[in-house]
């Protein structure tokens, strides 16, 4: 599956996600350095898009980076540049402490990973409360279900032809299948959607692939969703993230939505198509 780049509120940084390959991890196909990109972002938001702001406290979905070159403490909600020090935007922190543990600094600028609480007024967080990454459970973020396999009882054929280049190779020709949707992988068994004749689409991968195989069918082919990502990216002023990480699905995250920011791209792009996630959430 190919992930794009997202348009990013002002204060936040550009992200681009990686295409799947067999060797990649979830975390590098989730995000890297945007200097790779290579590609303009360009876009006008839509002047529909809700734009809501939270009446009460937030806390961030997880461990955010608290970074300050020099100017004051700022939230960084998007993507973080692995520099170092690393480099990243996003609002202004109020409130908030440093403290004696949970931070590094170089080069003038000092940063660290915090859970934070408090509230945002649409441009600068408030915070009350702030928790350091050495202090904070992950165990009790709520983890996201892995991608399972497309089918019941993925079959193999040949498992001489299941080799790690054999792997590479069969992930490389789905790319190029005729409807190609998506692949991933569950442990070693290749999951590929296309929009069109599976069976032909199955009989050209066993030619480089003998272990455990899945092809589906779904609606929309990889293009579609990199087309209507593209959409998104430009339309949501508060868009963080955007990609595709499941069949027929995009998920985007934005700093805040109160149900409003769903409501509207299931109004303009169809029920199901964009999961929406807040990295704000209400405190209750």
């Amino acid at each position: 599956m190919t992930l794009r780049p997202v348009i990013a509120a002002p204060f936040l940084v550009l992200l681009l996600a990686l295409p799947l390959t067999a060797c990649s991890t979830e975390d590098e196909m989730r995000a890297v350095d945007p200097a790779a990109a290579g590609e303009p972002l360009t876009g006008t938001p839509s002047p529909d898009a809700p734009t809501p702001v939270p009446e009460g406290r937030v806390r961030t979905n997880g461990l955010v980076t608290v970074l300050d070159p020099g100017t004051g403490p700022q939230m960084c909600l998007g993507a973080v540049a692995e520099s170092y020090p690393p480099q990243c935007g996003g609002p202004a922190i109020e409130g908030f402490e440093w403290g004696e543990v949970g931070f590094e600094e170089a080069a003038g600028v000092k940063w660290g990973s915090y859970a934070l609480t408090g509230t945002f007024d649409g441009t600068t967080f408030t915070a009350t409360d702030a928790i350091p990454a050495a202090l904070y459970d992950t165990m009790a973020e709520p983890q996201e279900e892995p991608l399972g396999a497309a089918c019941e009882t993925p079959a193999t054929t040949d498992t001489a032809k299941a080799t790690p280049e054999d792997m590479d190779a069969t992930l490389a020709a789905a790319s190029a299948l005729p409807g190609y949707a998506t692949a991933w992988l569950t442990g070693n068994t290749i999951n590929v959607a296309v929009t069109e004749d599976a069976a032909g689409a199955e009989s050209t991968l066993r030619a480089t692939w003998g272990g455990p195989l899945c092809v589906t069918t779904v609606e929309r082919t990889d293009a579609d969703l990199n087309a209507i990502n593209q959409e998104l990216q430009a339309a949501l002023p508060t868009l963080l993230t955007s990609g595709s990480f499941a069949p027929d699905t995009l998920d985007a995250q934005v700093v805040f939505d109160d149900g409003s920011i769903q409501e509207w791209v299931d109004a303009t792009y169809g029920e199901g198509l964009v999961r929406v996630s807040s990295a704000l959430t209400p405190t209750d």
